[in-house]
Parts: C-alpha cells; structure tokens; sequence
C-alpha cells in the first residue's frame, strides 16, 4: 500500500529537520519536546496524579491517569525511544486517550534512561513497576483488576522483555506491542526497504543500540526477545507493526516465535503508516481507529466483577 497521504505530508514538514541521531541524547530529547504541542489536547480525566514506584534501583516516578473514580484495570504504559528519549510530557496525550476508551488507569512509567543509567537500569525499573502493578503497591491501586503490560518501540521491548522476568506473569491480562524493537540485526528485508528517509531510519537504530549497551550483549534475550528460547508462559499478546518501518519484519517474526510457544496473538500490520503513528491519534484516522481496536481488545479483559465497579 503507498505511504498514507498524511505520513507524507508529515515528512515533507520534517524535511531538513536533523536526524534523532545526529547529534546528543539530550538534542534528540529536545526535538522529541518540540513536538508535543502539535500532537493536540488528550481529553479531560477524573485526575491525575505523579506518583512513585518501588524498583531495586530508586523509586521510579510516574504519571497515573484516572478515567473515572473506579477504572475497570490498570495498563502499565512504557513509552518509545529507543532506550534514550521519551518523557511523560511526550506521552501524556496519548495516555489520556487510552484511559478514556478503555476506562483503564494508565501508569506512565518514567523508566531510566540510557546513555546516563545503561542497560539494565531501565529494565530492572520495569521489571519492578510490573512486580508493583501485580502486588497492588502503586498508589491509589487496587488488586483484583486486570493488568495490561503495553509500550511502543523501544518500550514494547522493555514491555515484553520485562515480562519474561516477572515469576507472576501469567497474572498479566494482556501485552500490547506497538512496533516493537525484538532483535538487533540490521540487515531485514525491512531495514533494507526503510532504513532511509522516514521517521525512523537505521542509522537512528544504531545510535540507539550504542547508546543503550555494549555490542557483545545486544544478542543477548534481555535486549533482543527475538532470540529468547523461553516464551511459552508468556501473557496473550497484540503485536502491531507499521508496513514503512525498519521494524516491522522483527515484529512479526516475534509475534510468530510467541505463536510457536504457544503464547496466543493478535498481530495487525498497519498498512501505509510509518514508526511512530501511535502518538499520532489526534492528527489522523488510521491511528484512532487502532486506537479504539485495542481498546476493545483491552476492555474484554474485564471480568464482571470489574464491570460491576466492586
């Protein structure tokens, strides 16, 4: 399918705009921050509080947002990237959404960042706020709700990766995976069709893998899930992927590697869209109407005792 007239459009804009990694982390967090005006409003909630989670490491901050005064479930939401960018500024619109179609809290989590705190830092602080999630430990939690682990990009990976650390995951209703990041090979057919001239090119990819670990252990499962051998207890997964986006093979190689361990999957790839469309919701229709699609699929988690608000 061609590039979405809006995906277009969008590039034309961005032409001339440096690269994510042409220069420092904290140049391509700057560019990230320039962008959040443009992404619009996200709609009112009941409130929304900053709050702190218990990791190994510190107490991780987040932003958990309230739909209403009983939400159904709690989705755990780790932001994209590439282990270096992101804040809960960039995300907040998007969290809003989310929490208004599903009437699910969403914790943002403000993982640590590499190149200052390297792989594991921000692993383990996932890790941890999934362990939280499951425990009822975050503020203003309850247990006995369904739990959705979800992220985009580099977030998916530390989303599915964290996962496989956690001993109670089962507990975990769902994973949402948006175009995540599952291996460190370079040379797909996808990053040879897309490495140049979109949103996310693979010279940015290399940047980001420097940035996040050393090179003898981007193979390692902990980083690339693609090539773990221990995935059969994993939670039911949604995996999508964007059809111009250097990751868009490994994403659905993982979606079929969770199938073969008999994990169960939804895998949608989003025909014509380009990395990064998840924030895009309010600029463009193909994005709300994914958005509203897994909404569904996370409200279905709800057993009628969290429909009932008990």
């Amino acid at each position: 399918m061609p590039l979405h007239p809006f995906m277009i459009e969008l590039l034309q804009k961005l032409a001339g705009r440096p690269a994510l990694s042409a220069g420092t982390p904290e140049d391509g967090r700057l560019m990230v921050a320039a962008g959040r005006a443009g992404l619009g409003r996200g709609p009112g909630m009941h409130h929304v509080n900053d709050v702190t989670v218990p990791s190994r490491r510190r107490r991780t901050p987040g932003r958990l947002f309230y739909p209403s005064a009983i939400p159904d479930g709690l989705i755990l939401y780790l932001h994209g990237g590439g282990w270096v960018l992101g804040a809960l500024d960039d995300y907040d619109t998007y969290a809003r959404t989310l929490a208004a179609e599903t009437n699910f809290a969403v914790l943002l989590l403000d993982y640590a960042l590499a190149p200052e705190h390297p792989f594991p830092a921000g692993l383990d602080d996932c890790v941890d706020a999934i362990t939280a999630c499951i425990d009822g430990t975050v503020p203003g939690m309850t247990v006995n709700r369904p739990l959705v682990v979800a992220g985009d990009s580099a977030g998916a990976n530390l989303a599915t990766v964290a996962l496989g650390k956690v001993a109670r995951r089962k507990e975990v209703a769902l994973q949402v995976l948006y175009y995540p990041v599952t291996d460190c090979d370079f040379g797909t057919g996808s990053y040879a069709a897309h490495g140049k001239g979109l949103p996310l090119t693979g010279r940015d990819m290399r940047w980001f893998f420097k940035h996040y670990a050393p090179s003898n252990l981007w193979a390692s499962p902990d980083i690339s899930p693609l090539k773990s051998n221990n995935l059969a207890d994993m939670p039911p997964a949604i995996i999508a992927t964007a059809e111009y986006d250097v990751l868009c093979d490994e994403g659905e190689a993982y979606a079929q590697k969770l199938r073969d361990a008999g994990v169960p999957v939804t895998l949608r790839r989003l025909d014509g869209l380009a990395h990064g469309f998840v924030r895009l919701h309010n600029l463009f229709d193909a994005p709300m109407d994914e958005l509203r699609k897994v909404a569904a699929e996370i409200r279905a988690t709800r057993a009628p005792q969290h429909i009932s608000g008990d």
